[in-house]
């Protein structure tokens, strides 16, 4: 998706270098399709790297039975019980929903559910300051799509302010909205499908809503 948002504004560029090319459509299925497909390989290859050197692979939702024991949990509901002397926790995180808000669940999506949607998600408002808020919404602009983040205090908190600052500088030159000092009260969906967001300004405490596509939540991992 970051090449492809690259290869946009490199098109968008070739006019200053002599280059007549109109900005082409852009296929938001055949990208994610690549994507998918690359996804997969990938999997398929750690899988067989795993199995090259005799090391047993289980798709399971494990829990623990005792220190030395979990029960694993096929998607077919089948269960495993595995044994060992020391047992090591590296299962990663997936991207949380703010569920304190009304309709954050039933109508947003993560950053893990952007690279899998079938369609473009077309006017996009991206809640959150980390990195992976960024580049989601920097990536969403390249390809063209109106795209606002909504940032509830500093971007890229851990970062050097200086360059952070310099980041969002450049993404709002390039056509990202960037919502300062907000935070989203209710996601709401309307008759003709799309998405009212409320949110409200920290500083003024004033309430504004706003109608978007998609609602993509990318507040951090618990």
């Amino acid at each position: 998706m970051h090449q492809a948002a690259l290869l946009g504004g490199m098109i968008h560029d070739a006019s200053h270098y002599g280059w007549k090319v109109a900005q082409p459509p852009h296929d938001w299925r055949k990208m994610a399709e690549a994507v998918q497909n690359h996804v997969k390989s990938l999997n398929w290859g750690h899988r067989v790297q795993l199995q090259d050197r005799k090391v047993k692979y289980f798709n399971f939702k494990a829990s623990f039975v005792n220190p030395h024991m979990v029960c694993g949990v096929s998607k077919g509901g089948e269960e495993t019980l595995l044994s060992a002397d020391h047992i090591v926790i590296a299962t990663g995180g997936r991207p949380r929903y703010p569920t304190h808000i009304e309709g954050a669940l039933e109508y947003g999506i993560t950053s893990d559910d952007i690279f899998w949607l079938k369609e473009s998600p077309g006017k996009t408002l991206v809640v959150g300051a980390s990195y992976v808020a960024l580049e989601c919404a920097g990536f969403l602009t390249g390809l063209g799509l109106d795209t606002t983040v909504m940032i509830r205090s500093v971007p890229l908190r851990a970062f050097d302010q200086q360059m952070a600052s310099l980041v969002t500088e450049h993404m709002a030159v390039h056509g990202t909205r960037i919502l300062r000092g907000c935070t989203p009260l209710r996601v709401e969906r309307l008759s003709d499908g799309r998405l009212q967001v409320t949110w409200v300004d920290l500083a003024s405490d004033k309430k504004d809503t706003g109608t978007f596509d998609t609602v993509l939540w990318a507040v951090g991992k618990p």
